[in-house]
């Protein structure tokens, strides 16, 4: 099972926190690491020995001249960049089949709340559903890991667990010899969608929504179980993992033989005391190099037998538990409602603690503690009192240069809609020129009084004005609009009967009755003409 340590990391304090989880073995780098450190350090000495002990003079000379030219390029393999990058492929990848483990919590809930009676046929059917739910489960990871694969080796393991029936199992084995080269997982879904279709048709489930709701969970289920094949189908390139594994264990084979000392003057490690001895640096480099590659080999299946890999049969029997307390133990049971302590108050100002020195304060925005009128963004409010006159007199000098173009515009924009097909006319006596006028008189009346008022009086004091002649506006339409729906504003159009007359007279009928409208005063003679 996964590693756990968040508990000893959860406050850091102290000199270092990690540095207490470098005395573990369980998971451990050194687990990892510390047989193919035994044979670098075994290759490494047995090459120094060889060199000060069984070698000639012509012999030390041509070994001397191999560590020169390892050592010189080895730094040509990009053993960082390629290490780096397939570790953060398999560590993705890796955190990505854990979220895809499919849970059957969702489906369960949905069970137990649409699927009612407390008769042993509504509480065989939730239970049923649910069995299935897991056999699902059991069959993908019988499949993907070879854990669970020993656990349930065959069909029988799996009955005497309790997740499959006799009779199922002969079902799923003939199908098995009918179709041997595919996977049979999906069946217990098929069965589990089947009983709630039962369900619906006796009763027990009452409208096809929840219908709808619990099949749409058990599909997302089936596809999660699917998704787990996929990742134990499609693995990480061969090539890729190749790739790296040569690259590592190449570079290393070059270090066993240039990191080596040799009493040559002109080598790197002739004054090299500490290489004489032991290779503390090249140790260390081995160590963490292939410490990378190790956590790459651990983690590229997650569902083997390595100390950070899924505990798969802990879920299996998880699942199953939880499944039946929520279908069953806890179907339609609930707590007895009763007012919670914050019933008067509606909601608590603050909670309870334990300890009152443990609260904390509520966060602050990032600029709580701004100071604006120390601010260069903002002037002091004398300086923008001296400052609104120029601005007031520069936003009305602009509103009086768009005023005739917008007096203009409006005025074309109310003769398009009176000479349009509309349910009402708009009223004859409003003069968009005399509104405007009085507008222009407002303004200039503002601009009279703006010495005496600060910026803030005048922007309030115009709004105010807007305000009213808007009302006015809407009270003045909202009365004509009565009025012509009282006298008969409305347009009409006649629709004729086909008649046998030429198809160019019922071409210009309509032309007719266009000019009708425009004179609603002799519409009725016009129609009783017509008719």
């Amino acid at each position: 099972m996964t590693v756990t340590y968040t508990a000893q990391v959860a406050t850091s304090r102290g000199f270092s926190t990690f540095l207490l989880l470098l005395a573990r073995w369980r998971g451990s780098i050194y687990k990892l690491v510390w047989l193919d450190l035994l044979i670098f350090q075994a290759l490494y000495i047995m090459l120094t020995l060889s060199y000060r002990m069984l070698m000639n003079d012509r012999a030390q000379k041509i070994f001397e001249g191999v560590v020169h030219y390892c050592h010189l390029h080895a730094t040509l393999i990009p053993l960082s960049f390629v290490l780096g990058f397939y570790v953060s492929i398999v560590m993705t990848r890796w955190w990505a089949q854990y979220i895809t483990i499919p849970w059957p919590d969702s489906v369960a809930i949905l069970v137990s709340a649409h699927i009612q009676g407390n008769d042993d046929r509504a509480r065989a059917m939730r239970r049923t559903v649910m069995r299935y739910i897991c056999l699902c489960q059991v069959i993908v990871f019988t499949l993907i890991s070879p854990r669970v694969k020993k656990r349930f080796p065959t069909y029988n393991q799996i009955i005497e667990a309790g997740l499959l029936l006799e009779n199922e199992k002969i079902i799923i084995e003939a199908l098995d010899a009918a179709f041997p080269h595919y996977p049979k997982h999906w069946m217990p879904i098929v069965w589990a969608a089947s009983i709630v279709m039962r369900a619906r048709r006796e009763g027990k489930i009452r409208d096809d929504y929840a219908v709808k709701s619990i099949i749409d969970e058990l599909n997302k289920f089936r596809g999660r179980c699917g998704f787990l094949l996929y990742y134990d189908w499609v693995s990480v390139p061969l090539v890729y993992t190749q790739v790296v594994t040569l690259a590592t264990y190449a570079f290393f084979l070059c270090s066993v033989v240039g990191q080596q000392w040799t009493m040559d003057p002109s080598s790197r490690a002739a004054n090299n005391k500490i290489d004489q001895y032991f290779p503390l640096f090249t140790t260390l480099q081995f160590f963490f190099y292939m410490g990378w590659l190790k956590v790459a080999e651990s983690l590229i299946n997650p569902f083997g037998d390595d100390d950070d890999d899924f505990e798969l049969n802990w879920m299996i029997d998880r699942n199953l538990t939880v499944s039946y307390l929520i279908v069953d133990e806890m179907h339609q049971n609930h707590p007895e409602l009763v007012k919670d302590q914050y019933w008067d108050e509606v909601f608590p100002n603050e909670l309870p603690y334990t300890n009152e020195s443990q609260r904390q304060p509520p966060p602050e925005a990032s600029t709580a503690k701004l100071d604006y009128l120390k601010s260069k963004s903002f002037a002091p409010l004398d300086a923008r009192t001296h400052k609104s006159t120029l601005i007031s007199s520069s936003r009305t000098s602009d509103f009086e240069n768009i005023l005739p173009h917008l007096s203009s515009f409006l005025g074309r924009m109310m003769r398009k809609s009176r000479s349009s097909s509309t349910i009402y006319d708009y009223p004859t006596n409003l003069s968009i020129s005399e509104e405007f006028m009085e507008t222009e008189s407002e303004m200039q009346e503002i601009h009279a009084q703006q010495n005496s008022m600060n910026f803030e009086q005048l922007m309030e004091e115009r709004n105010r004005q807007r305000q009213e002649r808007m009302r006015n506006r809407f009270l003045n339409l909202r009365t004509t609009r009565n009025a012509n729906i009282g006298t008969g504003g409305y347009k009409i159009t006649v629709l004729h009967a086909p008649s046998l007359r030429g198809s160019q007279q019922s071409v210009h009928e309509p032309e007719e009755e266009e000019e009708e409208e425009e004179q609603p005063s002799s519409s009725k003679k016009k129609l009783e003409k017509h008719d």
